[in-house]
């Protein structure tokens, strides 16, 4: 039976097929979730994907965290289920409280559509168990709010603890310590700015990402 990874969708959510189609294409099968929802269906995984949940209206994420479906998901990473957020889902994913630290504007306050090369700095998450340490990958990102930040508390504690995911090889938004992608205490939930689900196929472009989406297939 195929690994089957929920998709959780607010309105404004724009990423959620791009999402599925990633999954789908690596031999998984998705299903989306409404926000509004407390059931995950017994899902295998979970992916927060991108977009402007609630129109990023406070700021991103701030409203999607108190959405049912965020308390289910919440529950399903406490019991070790693996949960990647994409981008706004990264964003919603800080603001649930699941991951460390926060998301604020560009260095610059510049909107950024672009690839990024992204360094693999630790395959003991969710996320990279099917790459290797020092891994580069091209994967494109699209976000005005990407940049990184925490205290200086969180970010020694990410140090130590190899909780640093993926790292910009050229950092293009200011986040602290070129910290493209975090992960929690347990390993199983992990945030990332950058699209992998954006790069599964050379034919956009690159083919990076797709190690990313097996590593989750596989966490599964």
């Amino acid at each position: 039976m195929a690994t089957t990874v929920g998709v959780v969708v607010f309105p404004g959510t724009n990423c959620e097929m791009d999402a599925v189609t990633a999954v789908e294409g690596l031999g998984g099968s998705g299903r989306l979730l409404w926000h509004g929802d407390d059931d995950l269906s017994g899902v295998d995984a979970v992916v927060v994907p991108g977009g402007f949940a609630h129109g990023d209206y406070l700021r991103p994420g701030a409203i999607a965290r108190f959405s049912p479906m965020m308390g289910a998901v919440a529950r399903f990473a406490a019991d070790g289920g693996p949960v990647v957020g994409i981008c706004n889902g990264f964003q919603v994913l800080t603001e649930a409280g699941l991951l460390p630290g926060a998301l604020q504007k560009n260095r610059g306050l510049k909107f950024l559509c672009q690839p990024a090369t992204l360094r693999v700095e630790t395959t003991a998450s969710a996320l990279t168990g099917r790459a290797s340490v020092g891994d580069e990958l091209s994967v494109p990102i699209n976000h005005f709010e990407g940049n990184y930040t925490c205290d200086d508390e969180t970010l020694a504690r990410l140090r130590d603890e190899d909780r640093i995911v993926l790292r910009y090889v050229d950092n293009p938004n200011g986040s602290m310590d070129d910290i493209a992608a975090v992960c929690n205490e347990g390993r199983n939930v992990v945030g990332l700015m950058p699209h992998p689900e954006r790069a599964c196929d050379e034919l956009l472009g690159s083919a990076d990402g797709a190690i990313l989406m097996a590593s989750l297939l596989a966490a599964a």
